[in-house]
Parts: C-alpha cells; sequence; structure tokens
C-alpha cells in the first residue's frame, strides 16, 4: 500500500478511521502501525484537510480507550491468565515478577515514562490492571504520556510531512 492509498483512505473515512487504527494499535492488535497514520494525520492536519486539534483529540481518546480496555482486561482476568502462563512457564517467573514489581514500585511517574517508550506503552496497561492501579491514577498517568506520544507522531507529520511528499514526489 504507497501513501497515496493511505491518503484517499484517510479522506474518504477521515476521522474514524483514523479513531479505529490507532484504537487498535493501543490494544496491542495486529493492524496498521500508528507510527505510520498519526503522522499521515498530521499531514492531513497541516494541507487543512483535517483539523490539528481534531486529531489530537481523536488520537488521544483512541490511544486512552484501547488502554483502558487492556486495563481492564488485567484487573478483571489478568492475575489468572498470568498464574497459568507462569505454571506453564516455570523459567519465566522470575522475569515477569521482576516485571510486576517495577510497575508496583513506579507506580504513576512509572507507568508515565513506560507510556513512552514503543512496545511497552501498550502492553503496560495489563500489568496496571493486575496490580488494580488506583484508576484515576492510571488514568492521568496513561493520558499524560498518550498525549505526549501522539503530539510526536502527529507533530512530525504536520511539520515535516510536506518534506516527505517533496520527496516522495507526491
Amino acid at each position: 500500500m504507497d501513501i497515496s492509498t493511505f491518503t484517499t483512505y484517510f479522506l474518504r473515512y477521515g476521522e474514524a478511521a483514523i479513531f479505529t487504527i490507532v484504537l487498535l494499535e493501543y490494544m496491542s492488535l495486529p493492524g496498521f502501525p500508528a507510527g505510520v497514520i498519526m503522522p499521515l494525520s498530521g499531514v492531513l492536519a497541516a494541507r487543512g484537510q483535517i483539523s490539528f486539534l481534531r486529531v489530537m483529540t481523536v488520537t488521544v481518546a483512541a490511544g486512552l480507550i484501547g488502554s483502558m480496555i487492556l486495563y481492564g482486561i488485567g484487573r478483571f482476568g489478568g492475575s489468572r491468565i498470568l498464574q497459568r502462563y507462569m505454571d506453564r512457564h516455570p523459567d519465566k517467573r522470575h522475569q515477569l515478577e521482576t516485571k510486576l514489581d517495577w510497575v508496583r514500585q513506579k507506580g504513576f511517574f512509572g507507568l508515565f515514562i513506560a507510556k513512552l517508550f514503543p512496545a511497552v506503552r501498550t502492553i503496560v496497561s495489563i500489568p496496571a490492571g493486575i496490580l488494580k492501579m488506583d484508576l484515576m491514577q492510571y488514568v492521568i498517568s496513561s493520558a499524560l504520556g498518550i498525549i505526549i506520544w501522539n503530539l510526536a507522531f502527529v507533530g512530525a507529520g504536520y511539520v515535516c510531512g510536506e518534506q516527505i511528499f517533496a520527496l516522495l514526489g507526491k
């Protein structure tokens, strides 16, 4: 799929497409990588085809909802799943317990920092749920991390997108 196909797709389906793809990415599900989608959304905002503020609102809402779904999975079933996994893979027990202890010890600040790193930023929601992290702290630390992450990607598209299109001859 080339860049013009992505552009056509977004112009046709707009914010709903952006929301869906970012939601799936924040739920760690396969699909279009948000690292491509968010900068493209920024380019479209720079061209005046979508409002920058609306793109940010849509991507942050999708990221927070996706994160909350994973938090809920961790909170309401993660302990059983984790226990079964550790029973089947006892050699992984120490590593998993170490990761859970890190999330437990670092709390609000640790979750915020984790939301700024690829791969970790989505999956950290499950241990936060398993540990039954305070919901308000979880939402605030997640939202802050999501805003910074998404702003970096959407902003990069907004600021640098035209140069990239020029290099690609589009």
